[in-house]
């Protein structure tokens, strides 16, 4: 009975062990943002949002809207896929001070291929930079990536560097997602990763 006990405790230990593997002291998880039947986001605006095969699908018919985070956030990586078809006005809104969606009052970037302002196409931070390089959406999934530390951004679109930000006064704020015009915006794999150090 002994022996069974002191072998228990040994592979309680070893899978503790095993699960710590890779683990930091302040090492941060991801989370999922805008999950469905969640009350930690609420939707702004005209625009229909609705969830279809874990995928959010914003629909614009010549309306304007957004989902926002009830919370805000500061220093971290958001990641997400994203199709648009080519019509929406799209775009991820983050470190929004309030719960307003602006180009001025928070960092949009933009997911609009065919802006006809070229420099406020997809990968911009819209009225702030212009693209560095041209990356073509429509019609197919698409990764945005934005890094935030202390008021510096860096945008990246399907891994590449689209635009970036250093020492702005926006650090710490909402999240936002837009459905804009006439369209539809298809969002799925929505995560945040705080970063701590």
């Amino acid at each position: 009975m002994k022996k069974s006990i002191f072998f228990a405790g040994i592979l309680l230990m070893a899978v503790s062990f095993v699960f710590c593997l890779g683990c930091k002291s302040g090492e941060s998880k991801t989370m999922s943002l805008f999950e469905e039947n969640s009350e930690a986001w609420f939707v702004d605006g005209d625009s229909k949002w609705e969830f279809v095969n874990n995928e959010l699908i914003g629909i614009a018919d010549s309306t304007s809207g957004f989902i926002i985070t009830n919370d805000r956030y500061r220093n971290f990586e958001l990641s997400l896929e994203f199709q648009p078809d080519s019509t929406i006005n799209s775009g991820v809104f983050v470190q929004c001070a309030l719960p307003e969606m602006s180009a001025e009052d928070c960092h949009e970037l933009n997911i609009w291929d065919l802006h006809p302002n070229q420099d406020f196409r997809t990968g911009s931070i819209v009225t702030k930079v212009k693209p560095y390089e041209i990356v073509e959406t429509l019609n197919v999934w698409n990764t945005y990536k934005a890094i935030t530390k202390e008021g510096n951004i860096q945008v990246y679109v399907n891994d590449v560097l689209t635009s970036s930000i250093e020492k702005d006064t926006l650090m710490e704020g909402h999240i936002g997602l837009q459905a804009m015009g006439n369209g539809t915006i298809k969002f799925r794999n929505i995560k945040l990763k705080k970063i701590t150090d």
